[in-house]
């Protein structure tokens, strides 16, 4: 009988067209070694069945003209890892997995449709075929790094190996065609790696894992191997990609969610490399083990779990879903769900619970009791079926997909592919399956009894779906306005406007689900600031930024602490509202509020900034940049919520700024030298320790009185021989390699990336300012001073400092410095010269009138007092060398009064001024109002400086 005439009469044309392609591409010679296996009459039918229900088999098959003629002739065609040591590059690597990959997947496909392998059998043997790709890749690519970058081992000097977690489907050995694979990384400790050019074991473990998800995800001209998943990871999208395994501990016993530990009961290992691995392995698993299964029976996630429940019912509702036989009601989703609810809640105190795989699980549920008599079959049966659907529909493309086709023609493709007589057999037995399944969901997490009493927050849920309503208005306003609402009709028009915008109308069902949970859980915390509505209308700009991001929502929804902490911020200032609304991320920083409320040392910045940079790949720029303005802009908020709940003074609010902008700037400085060292090589005895080159803070960074937005004013200077040559292969002479390290510095702190600039940069103090050279010799630096400079400039000396860089070239800054500030003077001609620039300045740049006052520049204000602690350091430092020790304003003028050279009660009235304005001019930059205030403000302080000021350089 011809082939043909085993194919109902609607899908012979299609048989006949790829049977004559295949015929075509592989020879009359092959095609009729084959025609000559099909005697068999069950033979031929699955040939028919591969060709009909399939066009990624035949396509395979047409490439590998031996393939077909295998799978008649075997009954396994067995899976053989690739020989590594035959391979000459990571192309070859990769070709040879895609190869193996398609040929491994043809055979599933043709054992299933021939009834050859049952669904267990095809998701063993896809399981095994990830493994060993997987293992192959990393095997790879350890070999690799190794041999560039020695083993990486813990500060003890033992090897780290890396492991490789499966997920999901692959972890239980469930995994059909078109599955993506679920991965987490790790490694047992931190330290180094032990080469002639070593790593620290985060950016080698990293680097490996980049490496191994590239050798498996990326499509090439053969394909892909499998789609990596690795979201799975703590943090997320926004988490180091590998993680130790205290940091993993710490994750999952301070923030491990519910859902995680579902996904958790999967988990294994599937591949490793490295000494001492199969040990790791096991500590690793062991070390997870209390975060999956609590010791009691954890009844406290039922509600967890039927909030997940809902989800799935809701998605399923607004996504049209019924077609989908993973998502959809009865799917392949609700048997895993009614297996995984019961090891949550009984696996701590019923280890025989703790298996991974389904079908494993659903008998000895029913042996405990815990599902009925004769369901473990009956769900046994129905998941087994949806599977092989499951696969039937992946096979015909290779695609990724659970949705049942609408097409009648591709229906019936599937069923005959499947052994059934129509679609109509198929549908039939399918709906029987869902239905035992449905009715066993239903019941195995039921929903809560509805309670009688009314939620405190019904009323506002209330006003925001009936906002936008004419005839209610007065209803609204009244409720607004006893909510604190002041006036009630603004608070409604902002509400109203938002609740008709088109970006609200354009959401999807889940999304606009969120945002009506949102919205009354923020009115009513709104309802508790000082300001409601301006905190409402603050916040605005931040949810419509989250309204596409609705994760954020949920951040919200679940964390009413956030919420109330958010309005309470974005009520006090308009700069952190602005800036949350800019980079939602920054929500984040606000899930701990100890950490967020916890003021920082110096130390502690550093420290933090430079764990949060080892989770950046090194040899990606942009991401570093981006790291590092994520960093400043999560610890200025950090700062500025401190100050505006008043866990930090004025003094350390200056102080936490100016060390987080140091701290970014010797990041930065250390990213700047790895960039043009790697090009040009280093000059003569430098190292990225000791650089002969340091940056000198200047104004209110070398002062320590940043504020928020504050610009840096900095000069760099150097001590190497400027005319020698760097070592690389691209030699420059010195200067030149200073002049490009300090440019390159300046465009990663300049630069304006998707989150805006790191901050702005004046280098005009240099000597000879925008005219001179960029970056200056200590020697041409002193020679300047000595004999060019002029006065303000000098004054200008007073509040530097080195801030990065190399600390001996910084100390012999220091010393510098104090032997120029040291210098005797002429005292009547000093006084004169220091005069005459105030007067410019304040000729030009006071603000102050008849109405206002200017902190900084207007009369008795800031700039008074500065000029006046810089007159004192300049002109009396020659006898008190300790008055020019500290940079700060504050500390010069207790230095003063320590030297008997200014009365206690001057100096202190002085101090009390200065923290008055500077205050108030923080307060107002975080309102993002300009630094002028009623002319009726500050009069005593104002008196007391223009009298000082009269004492000294009157």
């Amino acid at each position: 009988m011809p082939l043909t005439d085993l194919c109902p009469p609607q899908h012979q044309s299609l048989f006949a067209q790829r049977w004559n392609t295949w015929s075509a591409a592989v020879g009359m010679e092959a095609a009729a070694q084959v025609e000559s296996l099909l005697a068999d009459r069950a033979k031929a039918m699955s040939v028919a069945r591969g060709f009909v229900g399939s066009d990624f088999f035949v396509q395979q098959c047409t490439r590998q003209p031996d393939l077909l003629p295998a799978l008649l002739a075997e009954g396994d065609c067995g899976l053989v890892a690739p020989a590594l040591d035959e391979l000459e590059s990571e192309e070859q690597l990769e070709r040879a997995l895609r190869r193996l990959r398609n040929r491994v997947n043809a055979e599933v496909i043709w054992r299933d449709f021939a009834g050859q392998w049952d669904i267990p059998a095809a998701c063993a043997r896809l399981t095994g075929l990830a493994e060993v790709c997987i293992q192959a890749a990393l095997d790879w690519h350890w070999q690799s790094l190794v041999a560039r970058h020695g083993q990486p081992r813990n500060r003890e000097g033992v090897a780290q190996p890396m492991i490789v977690l499966g997920m999901g489907k692959l972890g239980a050995r469930e995994l059909n065609l078109s599955s993506d694979i679920d991965l987490i990384f790790a490694y047992p400790e931190p330290g180094q790696s032990d080469g002639q050019s070593p790593l620290e074991n985060q950016a080698f473990f990293q680097r490996l894992g980049q490496r191994l998800i590239k050798s498996l995800d990326a499509t090439t001209a053969d394909g892909f191997v499998f789609r990596v998943d690795m979201r799975l990871r703590p943090y997320g999208d926004s988490g180091p990609l590998v993680s130790h395994y205290a940091a993993l501990e710490d994750y999952y016993q301070t923030q491990g969610r519910e859902w995680e530990r579902y996904a958790m009961i999967k988990a294994r290992p599937v591949a490793m490399s490295g000494e001492g691995a199969a040990e790791a392995a096991e500590e690793l698993m062991e070390l997870l083990r209390p975060f999956t299964y609590r010791r009691y029976i954890d009844f406290s996630v039922i509600e967890a779990l039927r909030e997940m429940k809902t989800l799935i019912q809701r998605q399923v509702r607004a996504r049209g879903m019924t077609d989908n036989i993973k998502l959809g009601r009865g799917g392949i989703r609700e048997v895993e769900f009614i297996a995984q609810a019961f090891q949550l809640i009984r696996g701590g105190r019923e280890p025989d619970l703790r298996v991974r795989n389904i079908l494993k699980v659903l008998p000895l549920l029913e042996a405990g009791g815990h599902l009925p008599e004769g369901c473990a079959a009956q769900l046994r049966e129905a998941y087994l079926l949806l599977r092989r659907v499951e696969h039937g529909l992946q096979a015909e493309k290779d695609q990724q997909t659970q949705t049942l086709p609408a097409e009648p023609a591709r229906r019936e493709q599937l069923a005959f592919a499947l052994g059934y007589a129509d679609w109509t057999a198929l549908a039939l037995e399918l709906a029987e399956a869902r239905a035992v399944i449905e009715r066993e969901f239903d019941e195995v997490i039921a929903p809560p009894e509805e309670s009688g009493e009314i939620n405190p927050s019904e009323q506002w849920q209330m006003l925001w779906a009936g906002c936008a309503r004419a005839e209610e208005r007065d209803t609204w306003l009244e409720q607004l306005h006893e909510g604190g609402f002041q006036p009630a009709s603004k608070a409604l028009e902002i509400l109203a406007e938002l609740h008709g915008d088109r970006i609200v109308a354009a959401l999807p069902a889940s999304g606009r689900q969120r945002l009506d949970q949102t919205m009354p859980l923020l009115l009513a915390a709104a309802s508790e600031v000082s300001e409601p509505l301006l905190a409402l209308a603050r916040v605005m700009p931040l949810l419509r930024s989250i309204l596409r991001r609705s994760a954020y929502l949920v951040l919200i929804i679940e964390n009413p602490p956030v919420l109330a902490q958010l309005l309470r911020l974005c009520s006090a200032s308009p700069w952190i509202a602005e800036q949350l609304a800019r980079h939602p991320i920054l929500l984040d920083e606000m899930l701990d509020q100890r950490r967020l409320l916890q003021p920082s040392t110096a130390k502690d910045i550093a420290d933090d900034l430079r764990q949060h940079m080892l989770r950046v790949d090194p040899e990606d720029l942009e991401a570093q940049m981006e790291a590092l303005r994520h960093f400043k802009q999560g610890q200025s908020l950090r700062t500025a919520a401190q100050e505006i709940t008043g866990a930090l003074p004025l003094m350390k609010v200056s102080d936490s700024l100016t060390w987080l902008a140091e701290a970014i700037l010797q990041q930065s400085l250390a990213l700047a030298w790895q960039q043009v060292t790697e090009k040009h090589g280093a000059p003569a005895n430098t190292s990225a320790e000791e650089m002969r080159f340091a940056i000198v803070a200047y104004g209110k960074l070398g002062g320590l009185e940043l504020g928020h937005g504050s610009d840096l004013d900095i000069v760099f200077v150097h001590d190497a021989e400027a005319q020698q040559y760097t070592d690389g292969e691209r030699p420059i002479d010195n200067l030149s390699f200073y002049t490009r390290l300090a440019q390159r510095l300046i465009h990663i702190l300049q630069t304006r990336t998707l989150s805006g600039p790191l901050y702005e940069v004046d280098t005009r103090l240099r000597p000879s300012g925008n005219s001179g050279l960029l970056v200056t010799s200590l020697a041409a630096f002193e020679k300047y001073q000595r004999e060019s400079a002029w006065t303000w400039e000098h004054q200008a000396l007073v509040r530097t400092r080195p801030v990065a860089g190399s600390e001996r070239l910084g100390a012999a800054f220091e010393a510098l410095r104090t032997d120029l500030l040291c210098s005797q003077r002429d005292e009547q001609k000093l006084r004169d010269e220091v005069v005459e620039m105030r007067n410019k300045m304040r000729a030009q740049l006071d603000k102050s009138n008849d109405r206002e006052f200017d902190l900084k520049h207007g009369r008795g204000g800031i700039v008074d007092i500065e000029f006046m602690v810089q007159y004192a350091a300049l002109a009396w430092a020659h006898s008190a060398p300790s008055i020019v020790r500290y940079t700060d304003n504050i500390r010069i003028l207790e230095s003063l009064t320590e030297a008997g050279l200014m009365p206690a009660h001057q100096a202190e009235h002085l101090i009390d001024a200065y923290k008055a304005y500077r205050s108030e001019g923080h307060r107002l930059a975080l309102q993002q109002l300009p630094g002028v205030v009623s002319g009726d403000h500050f009069e005593a302080e104002r008196k007391t400086v223009e009298k000082t000021w009269q004492q000294i350089l009157g």
